[in-house]
């Protein structure tokens, strides 16, 4: 089977079901594991995402104010590597390519040929069964069972631990700085999980924007900073941004350096395996004293 997967975590879920072998094309954010770098990139990206996050902001709402797609599919190249079948998704058309770019660009040969399959996880329930559904496409269901098993098991380890955590920490995740955002979907089950209350993200819905005086009248003990496409070292030189504002030196969480940075781009903003590693960044965030997993400075680093 020729797959070409055009979501990052599509690619990663590929991947965990040992079937990498078969990918033959990727999106231009497809990075992880690393030995796909060698898979040819199908698609591009109409916008600078080194730009500030106000500029980026700026040009996804100019982009689609004229009807226009952010990323563009490079349709020769699909063509020449032929997949039987092509992942997307359909839950947001600023993330990645979509299911509506992918129908409009496939040529009627292609779109014949290829099966597609497009995801749209909305919480945590859903991720697992998009892992399930990409794993009985690629004919490996037993392959999907037992990496949604090992999974399951690694959250089940944290939850026995906060499980008990009666009084919680309220946390507040932050999926963009200007103008700011407040992360949805699937991560406020993470925080939950991880041993916190959020109190501004709504489970199972998108991210939404976000107004000062929210935030400050919300005055979370924790904020965690998890733009969406960015790393460590991207979130730390954005975060200038917020240190400007008045209403940021007087919430709680900075007076008392509560203030960390997490990994958006590999993790967060990822609906796939690593997922779990997620929760379990932010619970050692949010419950030091009963977890040590070794993702300190890798996934997540204090601000």
């Amino acid at each position: 089977m020729r797959i070409v997967s055009l979501l990052p975590s599509c690619t990663e879920i590929v991947c965990a079901l040992g079937c990498a072998d078969h990918l033959v094309g990727r999106s231009h954010e497809c990075d992880f594991p690393p030995d796909i770098q060698s898979v040819p990139i199908c698609t591009s990206a109409r916008l600078d995402s080194s730009a500030p996050s106000s500029e980026i902001n700026a040009r996804i709402k100019s982009l689609l104010e004229r009807a226009l797609s952010i990323y563009e599919i490079d349709v020769t190249r699909l063509r020449e590597l032929r997949p039987d079948l092509i992942l997307t998704q359909a839950q947001c058309e600023v993330c990645a390519v979509s299911l509506a770019d992918l129908e409009k660009a496939l040529p009627q040969a292609l779109a014949q040929r290829a099966k597609i399959v497009s995801v749209a996880p909305a919480r945590m329930v859903d991720v697992w069964a998009d892992i399930q559904t990409i794993a009985d496409a690629l004919q490996v269901t037993e392959n999907g069972r037992a990496l949604l098993w090992q999974l399951k098991n690694r959250v089940v380890d944290i939850i026995t631990k906060t499980c008990m955590i009666t009084k919680r920490p309220t946390v507040a995740c932050v999926e963009w700085f200007e103008p700011l955002m407040a992360a949805g979907n699937w991560v406020p089950e993470m925080v939950e999980l991880a041993g916190g209350r959020d109190v501004l993200g709504t489970a199972g819905r998108h991210s939404a924007w976000l107004e000062w005086e929210k935030l400050a009248q919300a005055d979370p003990d924790f904020i965690v900073l998890m733009p969406c496409g960015f790393n460590l070292e991207r979130v730390r030189s954005e975060m200038a941004v917020l240190e400007t504002r008045p209403e940021w030196r007087n919430l709680k969480a900075v007076k008392s350096k509560h203030v960390f940075l997490a990994d958006g781009n590999h993790y967060f903003n990822r609906p796939g395996p690593r997922v779990v590693e997620s929760i379990e960044i932010l619970a050692e965030i949010l419950q030091p004293k009963l977890f040590r997993l070794g993702h300190e400075n890798r996934g997540w680093a204090q601000a």
